[in-house]
């Protein structure tokens, strides 16, 4: 049994995957058979530890946040205040690292589960203190037929798209996202003595529109400055890269439908920057593969980014 101490409510999931479907823009590859495709509405979880982060209702917004189910995992959609939730280590294993989370969906929905929970649970069962965040979303259909329409409309326009030649123009349309992780970012670190964690150690990863966030987060984000990022499967267009550049993971697959056809940018700048940078680039895995158990070996890259870390001292306490 791990020991952990959760917050939030998570469902394991074990399917073998593959295809790719609607649920794209929601951080999941399409499972094999699945007899749970269909999106379906279920009462807000219980998350009694999720901090409000303070940073205010989304401009404008009027529906109210919803979640579903699909696939067996938890999605939440109509964000309008961010939280985040901590997943604690074991004090006895803690490294004093920590990470936060960023689930993927883009900017429409959040993959809680298998971009979100999932995650944080495998990085405290490393002794790595993770924190979900949940940030405010762009609004959709309050109702689910709409919703369901909004994204078959999104994907019929290539909305669905993040800007691929210039992600720092997407920048400027992040602002409340962007407030949201480096209001995380500083309660992690104004809370970082009860949370067993080094305030220079706080990390950020993120999953597609996750990992824009996290991207934005590294180049636009402040004060936020995050000591190392994990992008997976998000966008790979080159950047100007901050002199200070944190070490950066990467994972994509081959056969990512948005992202594996517009070069490796991103890697290009970051070396060329002289900084340090890990790409792994999977055969096949589509897009949205997260923590799902896969037969392609990109089931494999919560491993490597373990391993990633554990190169850079992050699995042991600094010394």
């Amino acid at each position: 049994m791990r020991s952990i101490r959760f917050a939030g409510r998570v469902r394991p999931v074990r399917m073998h995957l593959a295809a790719i479907g609607m649920a794209v823009a929601c951080g999941l590859a399409a499972p094999v058979h699945a007899q749970n495709d269909k999106m379906q509405p279920v009462p807000i979880p219980a998350q009694p530890n999720a901090i409000v982060l303070g940073t205010g209702a989304l401009p404008g917004a009027t529906a109210p946040e919803s979640w579903h189910s699909q696939y067996g995992s938890l999605f939440a959609r109509n964000v309008t205040v961010a939280t985040l939730t901590p997943f604690l280590p074991d004090p006895a294993k803690a490294t004093g690292a920590a990470v936060i989370v960023a689930p993927g969906g883009g900017f429409r929905t959040l993959s809680m589960d298998n971009e979100g929970y999932d995650v944080a649970r495998a990085l405290a069962d490393k002794g790595v203190a993770a924190f979900v965040l949940k940030y405010r979303l762009n609004p959709t259909p309050p109702d689910m037929p709409g919703f369901e329409r909004s994204m078959k409309e999104m994907f019929s326009t290539g909305a669905a798209r993040p800007p691929l030649r210039n992600p720092q123009a997407a920048i400027a349309g992040l602002a409340p996202q962007i407030a949201d992780s480096r209001a995380a970012f500083a309660l992690v670190r104004k809370r970082a003595a009860e949370w067993r964690v080094d305030p220079d150690r706080v990390g950020m990863v993120g999953f597609s529109a996750g990992a824009m966030l996290t991207l934005a987060t590294t180049l636009a984000g402040e004060d936020a400055k995050p000591a190392f990022i994990g992008l997976i499967y998000g966008p790979l267009a080159p950047v100007t890269v901050p002199a200070d550049a944190p070490p950066m993971f990467v994972a994509l697959a081959a056969d990512d439908p948005f992202f594996a056809n517009s070069g490796f940018g991103l890697i290009d700048s970051w070396t060329s920057a002289k900084r340090p940078v890990e790409f792994h680039l999977y055969e096949q895995g589509g897009h949205g593969f997260g923590m799902y158990p896969k037969e392609t070996t990109s089931t494999g890259w919560f491993d490597a980014y373990a391993r990633w870390l554990g190169m850079h001292g992050l699995l042991k306490p600094a010394r």
